[in-house]
């Protein structure tokens, strides 16, 4: 039976800190989806479809990732794909804290559906969505944070 593990979030916009954690996954999973959740109650600096398209272009090279989208509970799109494994990343102390609130609830929800969480490599640390979209909504240049196949130049905010 394949390992396949979701790996979520809103991705806005994909950083080195995710790229890390999907490559040493890799190792662990033989296959793994990385899930762009629509969440009706953010708003979104990038589009879905953005989104999407900036996390292939990081994995265009790797079959055994794929790029998806789902709407609700990270859990029901889980059992609606049959998926047993949910992969997080974790930087600090309080990603702990709120990662592990997130599974405990989840494990309730959805008993089989295990959660794996992987450390950020201390380089990755610091970084966040939310830092690296104020520093692309501000004009600077935020080409370091993310993937070097992103070129943030071709990609506008839609907010």
């Amino acid at each position: 039976m394949k390992r396949i593990a979701v790996f979520p979030g809103s991705f806005d916009p994909f950083t080195i800190g995710h790229e890390g954690i999907v490559r040493r996954a890799l190792g662990i999973f033989d296959e793994i989806i990385i899930a762009v959740g629509a969440n009706a109650l953010k708003k979104s600096y990038y589009s879905l479809a953005t989104r999407k398209e900036m996390i292939s272009l990081v994995f265009r090279d790797e079959p055994r990732i794929r790029v998806a989208h789902y709407e609700g509970l990270t859990v029901d799109y889980c059992k609606a794909q049959g998926i047993r494994y949910l992969l997080r990343g974790l930087r600090t102390a309080a990603d702990f804290e709120f990662e592990r609130a997130i599974a405990q609830s989840n494990k309730v929800l959805a008993p089989d559906i295990e959660s794996v969480f992987l450390l950020t490599i201390p380089e990755h640390s610091h970084i966040n969505s939310t830092i690296v979209r104020d520093i692309i909504r501000s004009g600077g240049d935020a080409s370091v944070f993310v993937p070097a196949s992103i070129d943030l130049t071709r990609f506008r905010g839609e907010e």
